[in-house]
């Protein structure tokens, strides 16, 4: 894919205005949902800038449990990249793909050289500092709130109707199939949802909202 143009880059990350000559002329990857962007303990490869979709940022466990972390989408940062390229260190989570995706990748040497500039700086520590803001409250959720609770605001906020797999929720809470599962069946027999294939209908969206504030 061609470099993106310069105004469109910079109107997503305004910050790269004082370094645009280190952006000048980079590609713009473009590639389908499900690609994998970074694999855990690999190098880091670069400072990512989404354009359009969506990167899924998760964490494995040795069993092969799967828990997002967080999602990065246009002008948004990625807490886990960022990380290893201030510290030098390999990636600590996976990078995935959850929609068609075009991207700019700011190669290492450039991120740190970018970094002398004072608006970029403090743009990368305010949403480092966003991000980090956002996984304790994903700690907390994982550690304290019961998973019923957190399947329930999983489900909400999608519209009337949730095109997703009992595993693809339980990858995104952290837990296995088979307890998502027999959650939504029973949220189903509560009135809540309604369950067909590969698909979620909500019914009760204010019964979901007071057991996801539970």
């Amino acid at each position: 894919m061609d470099a993106p143009h310069p105004d469109s880059l910079l109107q997503l990350y305004p910050a790269l205005t004082g370094v645009a000559g280190l952006v000048a002329g980079l590609p713009a990857l473009r590639v389908p949902a499900g690609t994998a962007l970074f694999a855990e303990q690999a190098p880091c490869q670069g400072f990512p800038m989404v354009l359009e979709g969506e990167v899924r940022v998760s964490r494995s466990a040795p069993n092969g449990r799967e828990l997002e972390l967080y999602r990065v989408q246009p002008g948004q940062l990625c807490l886990v990249s960022s990380a290893a390229l201030f510290d030098h260190r390999p990636l600590s989570a996976h990078g995935t793909t959850s929609t068609e995706t075009a991207l700019v990748l700011l190669p290492p040497p450039a991120f740190r050289q970018a970094l002398a500039d004072e608006a970029f700086r403090d743009f990368v520590l305010g949403l480092f500092a966003a991000r980090m803001a956002e996984l304790t409250s994903l700690i907390e959720a994982v550690a304290f709130h019961r998973l019923d609770a957190r399947l329930a605001g999983a489900l909400l906020g999608h519209g009337p109707q949730l095109q997703t797999t009992h595993q693809a929720l339980a990858d995104e809470l952290g837990t296995v199939r088979e307890i998502v599962t027999r959650l939504l069946r029973r949220f189903e027999r509560q009135g809540l949802v309604g369950l067909s294939r590969e698909c979620i209908t909500i019914r009760d969206a204010n019964g979901l909202r007071r057991l996801a504030a539970s």
